[in-house]
Formats: structure tokens, C-alpha cells, sequence
């Protein structure tokens, strides 16, 4: 019965959630932190280096080594807690958590238990116009595990696996939520604004893609109003924010398939398998008796300084949420254009120096959000690499004065302003260059108009019969035909002034 879910394999993972069911989400968030070195050693943690480069006896877990902990990691970690409003503890310990796994070489992993960095806080999240505050149950330091490299591209048929020490040792947080999402949606907002939170921390890259971001999550269903949480699962193998989304619905319909069958859902960790679109089991589900923590030997309690804590605090940037608010305060912004424009800090900083330049915020915003974004897409870059670039502002910005000016239409400037970024050359050069300023002489429009209304009789048929969106496409014909140079209010006139009203046929 528990692989035979009719309810949840009638469905898929795009529709709603059962009825008459309800919902029950805890995520447990794992954060890279982008220190130099790994957490109780000087091995470094680049990504991407040819495997197990960098290691060392006490990464590898090898007799006689001795961990020393890194200050900048605890910094991080804190860094990270005052953001999710959280208690910072003013004396910490690490602890033993003790399994086998094969990415795993001392057989225990260096973690917190029961004294944590960070205890107690919150994060608001926006849900359908609608605030949400989810818990933080804790968030606390530990070193990172090795890799295991599949013959597949997942653990699920794989033949064999390998394993990369590089990444063992990496300082880690875990951030723990209590179960206060109730929506598969919920989940991926959470994980967003989370996202951000430490991009704009500047303590991890937070590339899901790397497995600088990972995402476990608890599930649990119960009936609307009961109290009691429902057993619960815990789906793995997370790896980005639609996969969050998609696994949780269909865990969802899964259990609830179970017990309107009359089974039992068994405590268990589940794989997400994308190509199939459902959650595998993978083992049963370890209790925390079962790791046998004790404190760490090797490493001696943290002592943290009030006053420290406290100009980590004072230090703490502008966050995405107070910074969203303000840009639609200061710049009359639109709330989807603040969200977008604030997912990554340095997409934000890239529109407000345009927007002070050009004086003209929502135009920097539309440029922003529509062409930077699809450019960088193009290129192969992300947000991160608009930041410093100075250039790049100053184009935008004398692209938009262009198109505002009347010197190119907006189809050019689009074109100006690509050519910009890739050749490096101020977007007025290319604008002479190539002749692309915008064709205001009549005779010459009319000329164009005519040329689109004789290869065009179907569309001025159709504008004649009362259609007058076929005037758009004769319209968009003149643009092509003057490779985007005329002016297309113009254009758009000339046009009924040729045909007449529409409807006369």
C-alpha cells in the first residue's frame, strides 16, 4: 500500500493539494558559508577542483589530526541568526553526530546538538498578499560532508558511486524551521526570501546548482482543525525551488492517498526522482538516539562576547524585505517590480544607480527587469556580475536619455544596448556608426506605410471589416521594413489616415 498511491498517482504534481486534507511543512535548509578555508582546517573550499584536491589529514578524518575552528565561519553563522531574528547564545558547544555513510570518514559528523549558535527566530514571508511568520527553531555550525558522484545523475539506479572529499570539512549551517508552512507554495517562497536573506549577508553564494543550497523537508498531512501532527516523512534530493514545490505536492497526495486507503504512513526519508515526478524510498528514518550525540572532545566550547555579537548586529545590510519597502516608497515602484528587482543585491544596486542617473525610475526598472535580465541570461552571467560594473550603468542609462530624446526608437535601443555590453563601445558611437538614428521625415514614412498596405491585403481586408488590431501588424510590417528606425506613433497614424476608420470597407 505504501507504494500504490491511487489518489496521488491520479493527480500530478501541478494541481491543488487534497481536500480535505491539510498540509504540514518543516524544511531543514543547509547554507554553505563562503569562508576562504573549511571550518576546522586550512584546506580550501573553491568549488569545482579536480576531486579530493583539497584535503587534509583533518578533513579526511585521519588518526592524530586535531580540528581548530574557524572564526570566520562562527562569525557567518551569527550573521545568519541575527538576520532570522534569532537568540544568539552567549556560550555554544559542538557535538558528535555518529553515522556510517561512505561520504562520511570519521564515521561522525561535527555538529551542535543541544547548545547551538542561534535559537528562537522568525521569518516573515508574503503569501498571496498575506504575511506568513514561520519559525526558526535554531540555526547552528558544522562541517560539511564528502560528495558521493553517481554513475547516474541521481542515487536512483545508479551502478556504483564515488566519492569527493573536496567539499568535507566546508563550514555549514543548518537552518531549522518549526512546521508552520501548510502550502507546497509557502515552502518555495520561504526558501527564496531565504535565499536572499544571505546573498545579501554576503555569507554564501547560495548556488543550488553547487549544492551550496540544499533543502530537506518534513511532511506530514491531518485533518483541517485536528492538533496532532500527522507522521511524518523526510523528502530529500531537493535541488531547486520548482523541485521543492513539486515534491511536496505530490508527498502530499501521496500520504493522504495512504490513509484514505486505510494504511499507515511510516516514518521514512524519501528521494524526489524529477524524471518520474514522485518521491522513492530510500530508508527508514534514523531518530535522534540513533546518531548517539555527545559533545565534541576536540573542540572546546564558544565563548561569545555580548559586545561582538552586538557590532555583528550593528553591521547587518539593508535586507531584502525593508529593502523592497523602500524602493517602492522612494522610487514609486510597483510591488512586483521591488520583488524582482531585489531577489539579488547587486540587481538592486545596477537599478538604483541607473534610476539616480536617469532620473526616470520606472523606465529603469522595465530596462532593468526585461532587457539587463534577458542579456545576462545570454551571456552566460547572473546577477552577481553587474555588480562594480560601472559601465554598464552608464550605457543603460545614455540608452534610455536615446530613446527618451526621440534619437532611436525603443526596438533599437534594445539592439544599441546589447551591442553595448558585448563590444564595450558607448551606445551614441554605435548609434552613428550604424545610422540607426530614428527616420522622422514623412515622406519617407508614408512611403514605408504604403509599401506594408500593398503586401499586406489580407491584414487591410481585415482592418476594413472592422478588425482594428490588424492596423498593429501593418504597423509592426512598417517597423521591420524600416528595421526599427520609425517612429511607430507616427507610423500608427499614417496608417488610419491611409485606410480611413476602421470598418469602411
Amino acid at each position: 500500500m505504501q507504494e500504490r498511491p491511487t489518489l496521488a498517482e491520479s493527480r500530478t504534481a501541478r494541481e491543488g493539494l487534497p481536500a480535505g486534507w491539510e498540509v504540514v511543512i518543516g524544511l531543514e535548509i543547509h547554507v554553505e558559508l563562503a569562508t576562504r578555508s573549511k571550518v576546522f582546517c586550512g584546506c580550501s573550499t573553491e568549488f569545482g577542483a579536480p576531486p579530493n584536491t583539497h584535503v587534509c589529514p583533518v578533513c579526511l578524518g585521519l588518526p592524530g589530526s586535531l580540528p581548530v575552528l574557524n572564526e570566520k565561519a562562527v562569525e557567518y553563522a551569527v550573521r545568519a541568526g541575527l538576520a532570522l531574528n534569532c537568540r544568539v547564545a552567549e556560550r555554544a558547544k559542538f557535538d558528535r553526530k555518529n553515522y556510517f555513510y561512505p561520504d562520511l570518514p570519521k564515521a561522525y559528523q561535527i555538529s551542535q546538538y543541544d547548545r547551538p549558535l542561534c535559537t528562537d527566530g522568525w521569518l516573515d514571508v508574503q503569501v498571496d498578499g498575506q504575511t506568513r511568520r514561520v519559525g526558526i527553531i535554531r540555526v547552528h555550525l558544522e562541517e560539511e560532508t564528502g560528495k558521493l558522484v553517481h554513475s547516474t545523475a541521481t542515487i536512483v539506479g545508479s551502478r556504483y558511486s564515488l566519492v569527493d572529499y573536496n567539499r568535507s570539512g566546508v563550514p555549514l549551517i543548518e537552518i531549522v524551521t518549526r512546521p508552520d508552512l501548510r502550502s507546497p507554495e509557502e515552502a518555495r517562497l520561504f526558501l527564496e526570501e531565504l535565499r536572499s536573506i544571505m546573498l545579501y549577508l554576503g555569507v554564501s553564494d547560495v548556488k543550488m546548482e553547487e549544492g551550496s543550497l540544499r533543502c530537506d523537508a518534513n511532511v506530514s498531512v491531518r485533518r483541517p482543525g485536528e492538533r496532532r501532527l500527522g507522521t511524518k516523512t523526510e523528502v530529500k534530493n531537493l535541488n531547486t525551488f520548482k523541485a521543492v514545490e513539486r515534491a511536496l505536492r505530490y508527498e502530499a497526495w501521496r500520504q493522504a492517498a495512504i490513509l484514505e486507503e486505510g494504511g499507515v504512513v511510516r516514518q521514512e526519508t524519501r528521494g524526489w526522482d524529477e524524471a518520474s515526478g514522485s518521491t522513492i524510498l530510500m530508508r527508514t528514518k534514523e531518530t535522534v538516539e540513533d546518531y548517539r550525540y555527545f559533545p565534541e572532545p576536540d573542540v572546546p566550547p564558544v565563548e561569545l562576547d555580548p559586545s561582538w555579537v552586538e557590532s555583528i548586529r550593528r553591521s547587518l545590510p539593508e535586507l531584502p524585505s525593508a529593502r523592497r519597502r523602500r524602493l517602492q516608497e522612494a522610487y514609486k515602484l510597483p510591488a512586483y517590480d521591488a520583488s524582482v528587482l531585489c531577489e539579488h543585491p547587486a540587481l538592486a544596486d545596477f537599478f538604483e544607480a541607473v534610476a539616480r542617473r536617469t532620473g526616470d525610475p520606472k523606465a529603469a526598472s522595465n530596462w532593468v527587469m526585461g532587457e539587463v535580465l534577458r542579456l545576462l541570461r545570454a551571456m552566460g552571467m547572473e546577477p552577481a556580475d553587474l555588480a562594480g560594473r560601472e559601465t554598464w550603468v552608464a550605457y543603460l542609462s545614455e540608452v534610455l536619455a536615446l530613446v527618451r530624446g526621440g534619437t532611436v526608437t525603443a526596438s533599437v535601443g534594445k539592439e544599441v544596448l546589447e551591442e553595448s555590453l558585448r563590444t564595450d563601445q558607448p551606445p551614441s558611437a554605435i548609434v552613428r556608426a550604424r545610422g540607426l538614428e530614428q527616420v522622422g521625415d514623412e515622406t519617407q514614412l508614408v512611403q514605408w506605410v504604403r509599401q506594408a498596405i500593398a503586401a499586406n491585403p489580407d491584414a487591410v481586408a481585415s482592418y476594413r471589416s472592422g478588425k482594428e488590431q490588424a492596423a498593429g501588424f501593418l504597423v509592426g510590417q512598417v517597423m521591420k521594413l524600416s528595421r526599427g528606425k520609425a517612429n511607430p506613433k507616427v507610423v500608427g497614424e499614417l496608417v488610419r489616415q491611409e485606410l480611413g476608420p476602421p470598418g469602411r470597407g
